[in-house]
């Protein structure tokens, strides 16, 4: 019997990271999406939630070295050149305080790869999802300008189309995009939302 074949836009994005020096292959999902989105016009800030290993904080930085990059993540994360870098859980307040002090004002954009841990049970990943996009969202809220955007990872299944509704009502632009890095098969997608209705300072 013959064996199964790996997914090739896996395998083929692993290696390719591997020789580029990227420390996940994720990297190309953030390129993709900047590139085609034009994500980085008009940014002079970022703030970047679950950054380690640091393969989008890579991407940030060698697709504009003027950035002004703060990183965020609860695991230790190898520097970056330039980049701020926070450990602590983005839904702490002290910690959303850190980031504020680090960046001095309102911010252009936020951006988010974060994920659970898989449990085995897919209804549940995604709820674990969708309250990490949420968390990620209202982090936006509370620190972007009025033009600013938030990217974030979300999966589709149940709860989805509320989330999305929700998200539709505290931003002006809502859409999903799907980068030709992620799998076709998967339900992974990243929401991109611009311009915040209501920023909150608290």
């Amino acid at each position: 019997m013959a064996r199964p074949k790996k997914p090739r836009t896996k395998e083929h994005y692993y290696k390719s990271a591997k020789a580029h020096g990227y420390r996940a292959r994720s990297a190309y999902k953030l390129r993709q999406i900047a590139q085609k989105y034009k994500l980085l016009n008009g940014v002079n800030t970022v703030v970047e939630l679950c950054s380690s290993p640091g393969g989008w904080t890579q991407v940030l930085r060698e697709m504009d070295h003027g950035l002004e990059i703060v990183a965020v993540d609860l695991i230790p994360m190898a520097p970056v050149e330039r980049v701020t870098f926070i450990q602590g859980d983005i839904l702490d307040s002290k910690v959303l305080d850190q980031i504020k002090t680090a960046t001095r004002g309102p911010v252009d954009l936020v951006i988010s790869d974060c994920a659970p841990k898989v449990s085995g049970n897919w209804d549940l990943d995604v709820v674990r999802q969708l309250s990490l996009a949420e968390g990620t969202l209202e982090m936006g809220l509370k620190l972007l300008d009025e033009k600013g955007k938030v990217l974030t990872k979300v999966f589709q299944g149940s709860g989805f189309q509320e989330f999305l509704q929700a998200t539709k009502k505290r931003y002006r632009s809502v859409k999903l995009v799907k980068p030709a890095a992620s799998r076709r098969s998967s339900a992974e997608f990243y929401l991109l939302a611009i311009g915040p209705i209501g920023r909150s300072d608290e």
